[in-house]
């Protein structure tokens, strides 16, 4: 199966990477290449510029690397984006220019159903974007019902997050649940009929066991401070979020690095010592337009923050 990847927002992201020809940049989640293959494109390999590609998807290293192996500017590496530091101290680079982070599951890992990432083709439970480690199977059938409950509920919003747990729990005395189809099943049995007429009763809880299985915000939220350390002054770093919890992790720590004196208002003088150290481009997050929402239904939930270092 070919490796589609339709890049999300484009022109934002090279407008808000800042692109110089001599700049070094990482894209931490290079899935298929789409946003790399345009920054690569705008590098002068001579003159300095690099392109550091990682993904911890064995499928999207092996496509990406096809796909860049034209530009002497980009290498590509089979790594996680938490790992940034350690990969750049081993090449011996000490800041950089941009990063940009596409969040998620890519449309690939959700359209190959051997993946076990979609309620909407049959497969093993697996949901693993780095093939290795803990399964989606091994959650479903093994932790207790408080904590499919409390993941459920915490990663997805879901609520009906208890009567899902408590499903799940049911069903797995009879026979381990194994398959997508099996445990979309047993959600929808779960959840009332009134609820099911609005989407899909699975979405939510099988985003919940996805983020768990790769510990998603995890890896975010450790990350974070390690980006901003790792930029240039003038640096940028461009995050596209699919949804409200890592979006609000990102806006968080975002507006943290932005924040300048916390005295109370009645100070004379600071005594914090506190300045800002970033500085957002824009303001707010930034949308798709409503032709690419049209062309691309998987833009339609993206938002993309931009920070840039500013001391």
């Amino acid at each position: 199966m070919e490796f589609v990847h339709k890049p999300i927002m484009l022109t934002q992201c090279l407008e808000a990477l800042n692109i110089k020809k001599d700049g070094i940049y990482v894209d931490g989640t290079v899935g298929g290449a789409g946003h790399s293959s345009k920054i690569a494109e705008l590098l002068d390999y001579k003159k300095g510029g690099r392109l550091i590609c990682l993904d911890r998807d064995p499928d999207a290293y092996k496509t990406a690397t096809e796909r860049l192996s034209k530009y002497a500017a980009a290498s590509v590496l089979n790594r996680n984006y938490s790992e940034l530091a350690n990969v750049l101290s081993e090449l011996n680079i000490n800041k950089i220019d941009g990063i940009l982070l596409d969040l998620g599951v890519s449309s690939f890992q959700l359209d190959c159903a051997e993946r076990g990432f979609s309620y909407r083709n049959d497969a093993p439970l697996d949901m693993r974007m780095s093939k290795s480690g803990i399964s989606a199977k091994d959650v479903v059938n093994t932790y207790s019902e408080q904590q499919l409950s409390k993941i459920i509920f915490d990663y997805s919003e879901e609520k009906f997050a208890r009567k899902i747990a408590a499903a799940i729990v049911k069903a797995r005395e009879l026979k381990p649940i194994e398959t997508t189809f099996e445990l979309a099943e047993i959600i929808k049995s779960a959840v009332p009929a009134a609820a099911r007429k609005e989407k899909n009763p699975s979405k939510r809880t099988f985003q919940a066991i996805r983020i768990e299985v790769n510990g998603e915000l995890e890896h975010l939220r450790k990350i974070l401070d390690d980006l901003f350390e790792c930029l240039e002054v003038g640096g940028r770093i461009a995050i596209i979020t699919f949804h409200s919890l890592e979006d609000k992790i990102v806006k968080a720590k975002f507006k943290e690095l932005c924040e300048g004196c916390t005295c109370p208002k009645d100070f004379p003088i600071c005594v914090c010592g506190k300045t800002p150290r970033a500085k957002m481009k824009p303001s707010k997050a930034i949308v798709a337009d409503e032709s690419e929402r049209e062309e691309n239904p998987r833009s339609k939930s993206a938002k993309l923050r931009v920070l840039e270092r500013i001391k």
